[in-house]
C-alpha cells in the first residue's frame, strides 16, 4: 500500500500549526516611527496617518516609554523644525526637536534603541534632500551637511543614524565624521534601496517635506529596477553601513528577497505611510479584518527576508500578535 502524505495533518489545530510555523513575527522585529515637533505638551493626530501623532519632545518621551513597555526595542525619530532655510541648517541645530527628543528619550528610557532619520528634506525651504544649485540637487556639496546632521544626532545620544537622502557617498561621509569625532560605536542603518515611490504620500504631510519643485526621481531609485538595488546595497556596505534597508516594503518584496540572498548584513524594510494609510482606509470602511491583515502583511515582509520592520502599525501589531 502506497503512503499518502497529507500536509493537512499539520494544520488541524492551532497548537500544531504553531509548532511547525516557519516564520515567526515578534515585537522584537519592529521599529516604531515617531514625529517630533517644537514646543511642549503637544500631541496632535496626523490626519494622513490616523493613530500616529505630532509630538513635542516631552510627549515623545511618554510614547517612548509605552513603546518599550510593549516590547518594541526601537523608535525611529523624524522631526519638524522651527525654521527652514535653503541649506536645512535646523537639521543640525542641537535645540531642534529631534535632538531634544533623542536626549530626553535616552535619559528616560536608556534601554530603548533610538534611531534617527538623517536627511534634509524636512528642514529645507525647497523640500529636497540636498543643496540646490541651478535647480538640481548637488550631491557632493550635500555630503558634509548630511554628515553634520548625523553627528548632531550622535551628540544628542542616538544609538543609530539612518541616512535616507540617497546621495551617493553619504554613508562614507557619515562614517568618517562619526569616527573622527569619537563616535565609532554609533551604527548606520542605510536607506540603501529607496525607491521614488507614490507610497510616500501621507508621510510628506506628516513631515511637511513635499518638494516645492520637481520630484526626487533623480536621486531615489526607479521602481522598475532590481539589479540596481543590489549595486546600491553593495556600495553602502563598502562605505560602512551596518544595516541596509529596502523602502517601500510591500511592492518590493522581490527586492527584499534578492538583497537577503546576496548579502550577509541585517536587512530592514520600511512599511511606509501609503501602505499603512490604505489599510486604515479599508478598515474604516469595514472592508477588511485589520488585525489579521496587518499581521499577515508584516509576516510576509519577514518571510521575504526582513530582519527589521519599521512600521506605523507597531503598537497595534504587538497587541494583535
Amino acid at each position: 500500500m502506497s503512503m499518502i502524505y497529507r500536509p493537512r495533518r499539520l494544520r488541524v489545530s492551532e497548537g500544531i500549526r504553531s509548532l511547525v510555523r516557519e516564520t515567526r513575527l515578534t515585537a522584537s522585529d519592529l521599529v516604531y516611527p515617531i514625529f517630533v515637533v517644537p514646543g511642549t505638551n503637544i500631541k496632535k493626530e496626523i490626519a494622513a496617518l490616523p493613530g500616529n501623532f505630532h509630538l513635542s519632545p516631552d510627549k515623545a518621551v511618554e510614547l517612548a516609554r509605552e513603546t518599550y513597555a510593549a516590547g518594541i526595542p526601537a523608535v525611529l525619530v523624524f522631526g519638524l523644525p522651527e525654521y527652514k532655510d535653503e541649506c536645512g541648517s535646523s537639521a543640525w541645530d542641537m535645540k531642534s526637536p529631534v535632538q531634544l527628543a533623542i536626549a530626553a528619550i535616552k535619559q528616560a528610557v536608556p534601554e530603548l534603541v533610538v534611531i534617527s532619520d538623517v536627511c534634509l528634506c524636512e528642514y529645507t525651504s525647497h523640500g529636497h534632500c540636498g543643496l540646490i544649485h541651478d535647480q538640481k540637487v548637488d550631491n557632493d556639496a550635500t555630503l558634509p551637511l548630511i554628515a553634520k546632521v548625523a553627528l548632531s544626532h550622535a551628540q544628542a545620544g542616538a544609538d543609530m543614524v539612518a541616512p535616507s537622502d540617497m546621495m551617493d557617498g553619504r554613508v562614507a561621509a557619515i562614517r568618517s565624521l562619526l569616527d573622527d569625532s569619537g563616535y565609532s560605536d554609533i551604527s548606520i542603518m542605510a536607506y540603501s534601496a529607496k525607491y521614488a515611490s507614490a507610497y510616500y504620500g501621507p508621510f510628506r504631510e506628516a513631515a511637511d517635506s513635499t518638494p516645492q519643485f520637481g520630484d526626487r526621481k533623480s536621486y531615489q531609485m526607479d521602481p522598475a529596477n532590481a539589479r540596481e538595488a543590489l549595486k546600491e546595497v553593495a556600495f553602502d556596505i563598502e562605505e560602512g553601513a551596518d544595516i541596509v534597508m529596502v523602502k517601500p516594503a510591500l511592492a518590493y518584496l522581490d527586492i527584499v528577497r534578492q538583497v537577503k540572498d546576496e548579502f550577509m548584513l541585517p536587512l530592514a524594510v520600511y512599511n511606509v505611510s501609503g501602505e499603512y494609510a490604505m489599510v486604515k482606509a479599508a478598515a474604516a470602511q469595514g472592508l477588511i479584518d485589520e488585525p489579521r491583515l496587518v499581521i499577515e502583511t508584516l509576516t510576509g515582509m519577514k518571510r521575504a527576508g526582513a530582519d527589521i520592520i519599521i512600521t506605523y502599525h507597531a503598537l497595534d501589531a504587538v497587541k494583535w500578535l
